[in-house]
């Protein structure tokens, strides 16, 4: 039940960012309505082709759509009153960022499937919805700038597992890893945590 409840606050969290995207690009409704459902639904989708997980979420709870089509107008409808745009986008990305790591990680984990797998479930789950709003809307993807993110869905994925493997019930490692990744991710974006950057310059001399 609780992960229910979480995997419902994350696609409207992520619908939602899809819908400011598909904004900032002048879109018309039919194209706020894709890049949420993309955004929302395609790192699940893309988790379970890799694990073979049929069928796919969506098409299994096509009611997932409806969830999914109301945080995209919802979010057309109120934008006009986010004074802080961009720091709402982080916000709501952050949290489904988050939702769906842990998502993903239980997935996983009940499917039988080792610990790098379960981490790269929660990645993928995590940040590939997110890598394809971006694209679709023309924009570097988060998960490839500065701030720390994909990294984040790696640690948050192995805080969870380690909580249970010490014996801490399913809800409570869930709820303690959502507070603590989300103020993880968001503490990367206001001090500026980064990676290490590979700069490579061409110059013929």
């Amino acid at each position: 039940m609780l992960l229910s409840i979480i995997y419902l606050i994350a696609i409207s969290a992520e619908a939602m960012t899809g819908a400011l995207s598909a904004g900032r690009r002048r879109m018309d409704l039919f194209g706020v309505v894709i890049i949420a459902c993309v955004t929302a639904l395609g790192g699940g989708s893309l988790r379970d082709i890799v694990l073979g997980h049929y069928p796919l979420g969506w098409v299994k709870h096509p009611e997932y759509l409806g969830f999914t089509i109301c945080a995209a107008l919802i979010a057309t409808w109120v934008a006009r009153w986010m004074h802080h745009f961009r720091r709402t986008f982080l916000v709501l990305d952050g949290l489904g960022l988050i939702c769906f790591t842990l998502i993903g990680c239980a997935v996983a984990r009940d499917g039988g499937h080792s610990v790098p797998i379960v981490l790269i479930a929660g990645m993928l789950t995590g940040a590939f919805g997110g890598v394809l709003r971006d694209v679709l809307c023309n924009e570097v993807p988060l998960i490839f700038q500065k701030e720390l993110y994909a990294v984040i869905t790696l640690l948050t994925g192995a805080a969870w597992l380690g909580l249970l493997e010490l014996g801490m019930s399913l809800n409570a490692a869930t709820l303690w890893c959502l507070g603590g990744g989300f103020a993880f991710r968001l503490l990367a974006i206001h001090f500026k945590w980064e990676m290490p950057k590979f700069v490579y310059r061409d110059e013929v001399h």
